[in-house]
């Protein structure tokens, strides 16, 4: 192949289009990306909900609340790089703006001044527990196309998530 050739050639595949190579075939790219950048936009969202109420907390018990949705929204944050790679690993693209975050989650933010101590408790197991919900959902689709290593990533948030749930629930008992 001629040196021109070659420099062509490369200039080809920068320029052509995200799509890593993936066994799974196109359907499933495209089904477990849409639901895995969903996930994303949703695990964003909690992120940034569980910072606010961190940052908000306030009452007799704030510096245990304070330090409980500090230790949670990291848990949170550390799967946000991992979903996204995974997309990718699959052939597909991911979230790229904030705009894109609030067009696609699921889970409603919290704008309000002030939420009592009880109610940011309430709402994050709420929110917690849907988001365990929407990756039982994303793990079904996973079977359904035997994406195994994307199951068992979920089969460890999901724990992580129920883990978030059974703390904010017991937690929240006391209030």
């Amino acid at each position: 192949m001629a040196k021109a050739d070659k420099v062509s050639k490369a200039k080809q595949l920068r320029k052509a289009p995200l799509k890593t190579p993936s066994s799974l075939g196109e359907n499933a790219r495209r089904d477990i990306s849409a639901e895995l950048n969903a996930l994303l936009a949703d695990t964003f969202a909690l992120y940034l909900k569980t910072k606010n109420f961190h940052w908000h907390m306030s009452g007799a018990h704030f510096r245990d609340y304070h330090l409980l949705l500090d230790e949670q929204s990291d848990e949170i944050y550390a799967i946000t790089d991992p979903i996204a790679e995974r997309v990718r690993k699959l052939g597909g693209t991911t979230l790229r703006s904030i705009g894109q975050i609030a067009r696609q989650q699921r889970l409603s933010d919290n704008d309000a001044d002030f939420v009592t101590p009880a109610d940011m408790l309430a709402e994050l197991r709420e929110d917690n527990a849907r988001l365990t919900e929407y990756m039982r959902k994303t793990h079904d689709l996973c079977d359904e196309y035997n994406d195994v290593a994307t199951a068992s990533l979920l089969e460890n948030w999901i724990d992580e998530a129920e883990r978030r749930v059974w703390f904010l629930f017991e937690t929240g008992r006391s209030v």
